[in-house]
């Protein structure tokens, strides 16, 4: 079971060139919410799934600068550690170990800078959003961005569920992003 008492670090990007982050959204870095298990990975899964984060996919992070502009994205760090650059070229750079969860909102930039041989990531996605993947060579920066302002604001946080940190600290006064339930 994850720790949903564990407060996440909040971090925001500003745009980075061709790498468009969210402009209200910040980054959630959860640090050793999943203890040691005899499965890492599939706890991860089962616990995302409980609160409508559903697992798509068991891997590493890519090596180079991607984003998705039409959904949020979080990784539960199954094993082994990885360093991130989040937020572009010029963004900051991470450490990740087993047990944490980082989620990032659509369109963050992320690009592993290096990682030991035993590192495993279990991504998800809000339910039934669609992971579309983008990198610095996408084109029509100006319709991204407006997707990206259109991406729902989940009614849960993939570590606490409904009452979890993601739902208060993504609320949006006004014209901000509107909430999914």
């Amino acid at each position: 079971m994850m720790r949903a008492d564990v407060e996440p670090l909040a971090l925001h990007f500003a745009a980075d060139g061709a790498i468009p982050n969210h402009p209200h959204l910040p980054v959630l870095h959860y640090r050793a919410v999943l203890e040691d298990c005899a499965d890492r990975a599939a706890a991860f899964e089962r616990a995302f799934a409980a609160h409508d984060w559903p697992a798509q996919w068991r891997d590493g992070i890519y090596p180079y600068h991607h984003y998705h502009a039409g959904a949020h994205e979080a990784f539960g760090i199954a094993a082994g550690t990885a360093e991130v650059l989040l937020g572009g070229p010029h963004g900051q750079a991470l450490t990740l170990a087993a047990g944490d969860v980082l989620v990032l909102p659509a369109g963050t930039g992320h690009c592993r800078l290096s990682a030991s041989a035993d590192f495993l990531a279990v991504g998800a996605y809000p339910r039934g959003a669609e992971a579309d993947m983008q990198d610095e060579q996408s084109l029509d920066l100006d319709r991204l961005r407006v997707l990206i302002l259109a991406v729902p604001i989940p009614a849960s946080d993939p570590v606490g569920g409904a009452q979890g940190y993601l739902p208060r600290l993504w609320s949006s006064p006004g014209t901000g992003p509107r909430r999914i339930s």
